[in-house]
């Protein structure tokens, strides 16, 4: 059966779905004195609680699930908390007037506040602990609305409550932005869905938001129809000159060989001496480095080796420039390189670049999709670090600092930042990681999407102080997220591997407490491209196209999707 979340058809918001189950009861209003049981134990943000005999007509420890939120009282305020583990009575180790024992992970507090809406004041963590002995309520549909309350800073919905489907879950838009975030999960947990979902959120709210969304499939494009900017090797064209010399020896030089070295001292003084030649021409005198982005003729550069190597008095030594010489020549004869190596008129595009990738201005399409699947494997890395690079560089010189901030969103990101330091990308790994360090303090977020978080880069991934994990079933997976989690938090994994399509936990700093959330309904014209193939409908009949396999072959040998 098809993911509801990720079916090309799911039903209208609100609607049910054929595999989600009817919403979760609201949580019982306890009589005044009826308690669940009493504390015997803490330990940090932990509490173990006796469970009070079923029989007691007072009691309603039968409420008691994994998952029920419930309270406890202090002299100066009320803590909430969290059940992640029931275990039967023992005779030989539990008093006989308990029913048994359960674990819960604190959250929460709140504070009397006369200022507060209902007199109370939630905040995230516990401050006063309860005392032994102490006991342990439900809690009241009322203080669940008060603990998810709607905050009082911007905001987006994105769902409503895993225990209660009429409270909604909100997400803190500055924080969730300005502080980066992850979206974690196992193919087919609908990750492209909830990332569409939380764009589109922020986005209703903030129409000349900017986005842009490295997309290595191309899914996203469809899910934004009127308010995007396809940018693909045949949209962009995105200059050879832009890139800087670790980006430019990634695509120019060998990738590996005895005379990979010599290359790049070749490729360094020819590309320096073409760059001075630019400012010569014009008859201004400037600073000039390798890594300047100032444009400069590709002609030059061939022959600026080819000058080097006639100066040459022994063939043995020409080696490395035929073979620099013969890959330069052979990037700007292939097509699909048309759209960096074109063209013999050199021209300062660097303006049309950044207003066509930044969105300066917005006109009505805030999302920029930036197409990879066309892009050859062998620069794809140069591409993306060039794209990412000159998204922070913009943002550090912008004469109007976070005059246009950007929200980075990096699909498949173990591709480019991988926890693998021999895995390639070294490039990227810099321009993202970059990003990841300093984007906020100059208005640039990144948000990272991936299947596999055990091969993302660890430190990349640390940064995102909000994390939207999915169903995950990977124990190795789950150990690396279990690192990546704020503290208090380590409760949530145990849902991971357990919950339903369209089923979330959020931790972090973009929401006011870690919740598990089910994710509002995507309408079909707002979901990514990312549907498996339907084999049990496609092996009904027989392929009736002749012209399949030779229609395919052309498209394959002309790089068209």
């Amino acid at each position: 059966m098809n993911d509801p979340f990720e079916s090309p058809t799911p039903p209208a918001v609100g609607a049910p779905t054929p595999d989600t189950a009817p919403a979760p009861a609201a949580a019982p209003a306890a009589a005044q004195g009826s308690t669940v049981g009493r504390v015997s134990a803490l330990s940090g943000s932990s509490v173990v609680g006796l469970l009070h005999p079923a029989d007691d007509p007072n009691s309603l420890a039968g409420e008691v699930t994994v998952g029920a939120l419930i309270k406890m009282k202090t002299p100066q305020s009320e803590v909430f908390g969290i059940v992640i583990g029931l275990r039967s009575g023992d005779p030989s180790s539990i008093s006989q007037q308990a029913e048994g024992t359960f674990d819960i992970e604190l959250m929460c507090e709140a504070m009397p506040d006369p200022d507060a809406e209902g007199g109370m004041r939630y905040q995230r963590g516990v401050s006063v602990y309860p005392a032994l002995g102490s006991p342990i309520y439900m809690t009241t549909q009322d203080e669940l609305a008060g603990i998810y309350a709607r905050p009082a800073t911007s905001n987006v919905r994105i769902g409503s409550l895993h225990q209660d489907r009429e409270i909604p879950a909100y997400i803190l838009t500055d924080e969730l932005l300005g502080k980066h975030f992850a979206v974690l999960g196992t193919t087919g947990s609908g990750k492209s869905c909830t990332v569409a979902l939380i764009l589109h959120a922020i986005l209703e709210k903030h129409p000349n938001g900017r986005i842009i969304i490295l997309d290595p499939h191309n899914e996203y494009t469809g899910a934004f129809e009127g308010m995007v900017e396809v940018v693909s090797p045949d949209t962009m064209q995105l200059p050879y000159w832009l890139l800087n010399f670790e980006e430019t020896v990634s695509v120019m030089c060998s990738p590996s060989g005895a005379d990979r070295e010599s290359e790049i001292a070749i490729l360094s003084g020819a590309i320096l001496e073409c760059k001075k030649r630019y400012f010569a021409e014009k008859g201004e005198k400037q600073f000039v480095t390798v890594d300047t982005p100032v444009p400069y003729r590709y002609g030059d550069l061939i022959k600026a080796i080819d000058d080097e190597l006639g100066k040459l008095d022994k063939p043995d030594t020409s080696a490395p420039y035929l073979r620099l010489k013969s890959r330069l020549e052979g990037l700007r004869a292939d097509r699909r390189y048309a759209f960096m190596f074109s063209g013999y008129v050199v021209t300062d595009t660097l303006p049309h670049v950044l207003s066509q990738l930044l969105r300066i201005p917005v006109d009505g399409k805030p999302v920029t999709v930036v197409d990879l699947s066309g892009v050859p494997s062998g620069i794809v890395d140069a591409m993306v670090s060039v794209l990412c690079r000159m998204i922070f560089d913009f943002a550090l010189w912008c004469t109007k600092p976070q005059a246009a901030p950007v929200l980075l969103v990096c699909e498949e990101a173990h591709r480019y930042v991988p926890a693998d330091l021999e895995g390639g990308f070294a490039p990227t790994r810099k321009s993202v990681s970059r990003i990841a360090k300093e984007g906020r303090k100059y208005g640039v977020s990144l948000c990272l999407v991936t299947q596999r978080p055990s091969e993302l880069d660890m430190a990349i991934l640390s940064q995102c102080n909000t994390v939207f994990s999915l169903r995950m079933g990977n124990e190795r997976d789950l150990n690396y997220v279990r690192d990546a989690l704020p503290e208090g938090s380590q409760w949530l994994l145990g849902a991971l591997p357990s919950l339903r399509a369209q089923e979330g936990i959020v931790v972090g700093e973009g929401v006011t407490v870690s919740m598990r959330v089910r994710f509002d309904d995507l309408s079909p014209e707002r979901q990514p491209r990312s549907s498996s193939a339907n084999f049990s409908t496609a092996w009904q009949t027989d392929v009736d196209d002749p012209d399949l396999i030779e229609d395919t072959i052309e498209h394959w040998r002309k790089q068209i999707h």
